[in-house]
């Protein structure tokens, strides 16, 4: 048995990727977007019909609206060639704002029913701010169920958890990035590998905490940087996996154990945890590495969003 099937049997194996005519190939349960990965999918000649349609089916309406008709276009597309969700992206520049977020979410929905899609197969992507967890904790009310990315803290998960989200995607590859990055020169990368990793850390942490109490939010470890890191998470809900890592975990025939198991995290002695909106703040920016990756992430899926925007309206005006 490969890896990559035998971690299917801890684990529900999540493709992360735009291109999703690698997905065949993978078989994974569920898919993951971001805009970054659009910008990166839809710049290849085999997706630029995708940008033609959303403009035309938008034919008139405002930028925003063609941006969230492009990214519900991948999201039907990679709905026909899996068996489960897919999650889609709330624009990041909405990040800090409830009420804006929630009505973008809305419309991304609607858009989804319109194209015939059952809305349980979607889960929609939010920035796991503050005012992001809000948003998450209304939508979740009205039967939309979420996924809270850039979640880098053990405050954001608990927050998470009491609004009582469907998923949550804790950053394992970029917090070892910041490690390893304030470390410089001392960095041991053998010392600091698979289950010494702080990334794997923080998850394990966090998915922990949620199996200790009884919290049914799934966790999702993402963003990983080599096939160790994932190793050393099998069991956890999910794992949302680059094609390039699925094709090494495929290719090697290694031992993969189980190192997350919910009777385990059970049985732990650990204290109950709760947080309102000050003491939130306050314990994330306490935490320099979640208050430095959050915003940079925001940052950074707000760019390429302003990029996918620049070539929708230079489609439009074509």
């Amino acid at each position: 048995m490969n890896q990559l099937d035998a971690l299917r049997q801890f684990t529900t194996v999540v493709a992360d990727t735009g291109d999703f005519r690698q997905l065949a190939q993978f078989q994974p349960q569920d898919a993951t977007t971001n805009p970054s990965l659009i910008l990166k999918a839809v710049q290849k000649p085999e997706y630029a019909p995708l940008l033609t349609q959303a403009v035309a089916q938008g034919s008139g309406q405002h930028i925003d609206a063609l941006m969230d008709r492009l990214i519900v276009r991948f999201g039907c597309e990679i709905l026909q060639l899996i068996p489960g969700r897919v999650s889609t992206e709330v624009d990041a520049r909405l990040s800090f704002d409830t009420d804006a977020t929630v009505a973008r979410a809305e419309r991304l929905i609607e858009l989804y029913q319109a194209e015939g899609v059952d809305t349980a197969r979607v889960l929609i992507k939010v920035a796991a701010t503050w005012e992001g967890i809000e948003a998450a904790r209304l939508l979740e009310r009205r039967g939309i169920h979420t996924n809270l990315t850039l979640l880098f803290s053990f405050a954001q998960a608990v927050a998470c958890g009491q609004a009582g989200v469907q998923l949550i995607s804790p950053f394992v590859g970029r917090i070892y990035d910041w490690y390893k990055k304030q470390a410089g020169s001392n960095w041991d990368e053998a010392a600091m590998a698979g289950a010494n990793d702080p990334g794997v850390q923080s998850v394990r942490a966090i998915y922990q905490h949620y199996k200790h109490f009884g919290i049914a939010t799934e966790v999702m470890g993402a963003s990983f940087r080599n096939v160790g890191q994932i190793i050393a998470l099998a069991g956890c809900d999910l794992l949302t996996i680059a094609p390039e890592l699925m094709a090494q975990l495929q290719s090697s025939t290694a031992p993969l154990e189980r190192a997350l198991d919910p009777a385990q995290a059970r049985a732990l002695q650990l204290q109950p945890v709760q947080y309102d909106q000050p003491a939130f703040r306050y314990a994330l920016n306490q935490d320099a590495m979640a208050t430095e990756k959050l915003a940079e992430g925001i940052r950074a899926f707000a760019a390429d969003a302003a990029k996918l925007e620049q070539l929708l309206q230079a489609q439009a005006g074509a």
